[in-house]
């Protein structure tokens, strides 16, 4: 048997092993963003993560990174005030994330997929991304904005406004065909 050879703990190695499970799930929510356009080989890069602090309650399940959120994989960009992980057993459950705004973006094969929102949600379950607040998505000139946008992974479908238990009309701007 093999042993990975570590000066840490077997407490702090067992809270970065689930901090690598949470950004691995936080990775894949953003590639919702970017729907079945996403650049496959994003999952496959290395997550670097980087934040002025984090608090790791095991007992509780609940990570919490606070202060300038930088998570970056491949193409794939976040940056939030806080980023919350809650895990049932050892793997994760919801991913929630806090700003003024959150924004992230991603590469896609059609070009960048940018997104804000005061708070975004992922449901790992049920695999719905909820971006709540002046919530915004935007690909090339086209855009969709709305204080309540919800992406579900599961059937490709996205509601907005009050079709998503928004209270805010939907506003989508899409550019004309080129010639």
């Amino acid at each position: 048997m093999y042993r990975l050879a570590t000066s840490q703990p077997p407490r702090r190695r067992c809270a970065r092993r689930d901090l690598v499970v949470a950004v691995a799930v936080l990775a894949t929510w953003l590639l919702a963003a970017g729907a079945a356009v996403a650049l496959e080989s994003d999952r496959q890069q290395p997550i670097e993560l980087a934040a002025d602090s984090v608090d790791i309650d095991e007992g509780r399940g609940i990570s919490v990174y606070k202060g300038d959120v930088d998570l970056r994989q491949g193409s794939i960009r976040l940056r939030a005030d806080t980023v919350t992980v809650h895990q049932k057993g050892k793997k994760p459950s919801r991913i929630v994330a806090e700003g003024r705004p959150v924004k992230f973006q991603q590469q896609s094969r059609r070009g960048p997929v940018k997104g804000e929102a005061r708070r975004v949600e992922y449901e790992v379950d049920s695999e719905n991304l909820v971006l709540n607040g002046d919530a915004v998505l935007v690909q090339g000139q086209d855009s969709m904005r709305s204080d309540r946008i919800v992406y579900d992974r599961v059937r490709s479908v996205v509601k907005a406004g009050a079709a998503a238990d928004g209270k805010q009309r939907v506003r989508i701007s899409i550019e004309a065909p080129g010639d």
